[in-house]
C-alpha cells in the first residue's frame, strides 16, 4: 500500500463496514486505537446520520477512521417480478404481523447529499461498494486529502478502480460475508465468483495499485497468506462482527458458531442483490424466487427482518456472513487486533529466514 496511508494504521487489519447497524462508531475507534483502521458503513443510513456517527466517533477518538459509501444504483429491474414476489412475501408479513415495506423508497442512497458532508468535513479514508465513483468525485476528495478505496471482485473491476485513480483496491473474494461488492447490475448468485487468493494474484497482475484483500479472513496466518500473494492489508467483516463492540443483534453474533447454522449461500432473498448469509428458513424459502431488483426487495424485507429480529426469530433474520464464521471470537474489538496481529507475527516468524520480507 502507498506509504502514506500504510501509515494511517499500524497493523494491516482493516474492520470492514458493514451496513445495518453492525459498524457503529463504538467498533471503528476500538478498532482504530488498536492499531488497525475501523471503518464505518453510510449505507442505508440519511446524510445526516452518517455525520452524526462521525461526529461520535471523532468524540472516541483521534486516530484516522473510514466511511464506506453504497454507489447509486441503475434501473434494471422487472416491476412484474418485484410484484410476484412480493406476493409470495404476504405470508412472511401476515406471520410477522407488519407491513412489506415499500420497494420505490429510493435508490441512490443519498449519495450526492453524503458526498457533499464528506466533502465539507473530510475523514481520512472513504471506500465505496457496488461500483465506481467518476474521476471527478475521486478527484475531489483528493483535493479534500481523502484517500479513496473501491471495491472489485474481478481483475477487470480493479482495471476499472484503477482508471477512476482510486488510491486502492479491495479485492473481495467470493468467501466474503454480507453483499458482493460486483460492478455488474445483475450479478450471479451460483457461486461462481473467484476465491480470493487467487483474487488477489490476477489483481497483482492487472494493475499497480495497492491491495486490500477481503473474504473470509478470521485469524492472522490468513492476513500473512494474503499479503504474501499481493496484499498490503486485510479487511475482515465477520470477525468483528461477534466482538462486543459491535451493533450486531444478539441473535446474529450467536448464529455465527451456532451448530444450527453449518454453512452460508449467496442469496437475493433479502435485498435482491447477492449477499453470502448463513443458511436460514428465510433463506432456504425465499432465495430460489427472489428477482435481481437492488434496493428493491432490500426495502421489501426491510419491515420482515426488523420484525422477526424483535420476536428473536432468526430463521427470519439477513444473517451476513462469511465463509469462516465458525472462527469467530468474542472478543473486545481492540482485543482482536492484537490476537490477529500477534497471529500475523508469528505466522511471518515461521516463514524461512523468520519472516524477512
Amino acid at each position: 500500500m502507498s506509504s502514506a496511508l500504510t501509515d494511517l494504521f499500524p497493523h494491516p487489519i482493516v474492520q470492514a463496514p458493514m451496513a445495518g447497524g453492525v459498524s457503529v462508531p463504538q467498533l471503528a475507534a476500538a478498532v482504530s486505537e488498536a492499531g488497525g483502521l475501523g471503518f464505518l458503513a453510510a449505507g442505508y443510513k440519511t446524510a445526516d446520520g452518517m455525520y452524526q456517527e462521525i461526529k461520535q466517533l471523532r468524540s472516541l477518538t483521534s486516530r484516522p477512521f473510514g466511511v464506506n459509501l453504497f454507489m447509486p444504483q441503475p434501473e434494471y429491474a422487472d416491476p412484474a417480478a418485484i410484484d410476484v414476489y412480493a406476493h409470495q412475501l404476504a405470508g412472511e408479513a401476515t406471520w410477522y404481523e407488519t407491513e412489506l415495506g415499500d420497494p420505490d423508497s429510493g435508490r441512490d442512497d443519498g449519495y450526492d447529499a453524503k458526498l457533499a458532508v464528506l466533502l465539507d468535513n473530510p475523514v481520512p479514508v472513504v471506500s465505496f461498494h457496488f461500483g465506481v465513483p467518476s474521476r471527478e468525485v475521486i478527484d475531489s476528495l483528493h483535493r479534500a486529502g481523502t484517500f479513496t478505496l473501491v471495491t472489485a471482485t474481478t481483475a477487470e473491476e480493479a482495471r476499472a478502480v484503477e482508471r477512476a485513480g482510486a488510491d486502492a483496491v479491495i479485492a473481495q473474494g467470493v468467501e466474503a460475508g454480507g453483499h458482493q461488492g460486483t460492478h455488474r447490475d445483475i450479478p450471479e448468485t451460483d457461486g461462481s465468483g473467484i476465491g480470493l487468493l487467487s483474487l488477489v494474484a490476477q489483481v497483482r497482475e492487472a494493475v499497480s495499485l495497492p491491495i486490500v484483500a477481503a473474504g473470509g479472513i478470521m485469524r492472522g496466518s490468513q492476513i500473512a497468506a494474503v499479503l504474501a500473494a499481493g496484499a498490503s492489508a486485510a479487511q475482515l467483516g465477520t470477525a468483528f462482527l461477534a466482538t462486543h463492540e459491535s451493533g450486531a443483534n444478539a441473535l446474529h453474533k450467536q448464529a455465527l458458531t451456532n451448530p444450527l447454522f453449518v454453512r452460508t449461500e449467496l442469496t437475493r432473498a433479502f435485498s435482491g442483490r447477492p449477499a453470502r448469509g448463513l443458511v436460514n428458513r428465510f433463506l432456504r424459502e425465499h432465495g430460489p424466487y427472489a428477482p435481481a431488483a437492488y434496493p428493491e426487495v432490500h426495502h421489501i424485507t426491510a419491515p420482515l427482518r426488523k420484525a422477526a429480529a424483535k420476536a428473536g426469530d432468526a430463521q427470519g433474520m439477513a444473517l451476513w456472513a462469511g465463509q469462516g464464521h465458525r472462527m469467530a471470537r468474542e472478543l473486545p474489538a481492540g482485543q482482536l487486533v492484537e490476537v490477529l496481529a500477534a497471529e500475523l507475527e508469528a505466522a511471518r516468524a515461521a516463514l524461512p529466514g523468520g519472516g524477512v520480507r
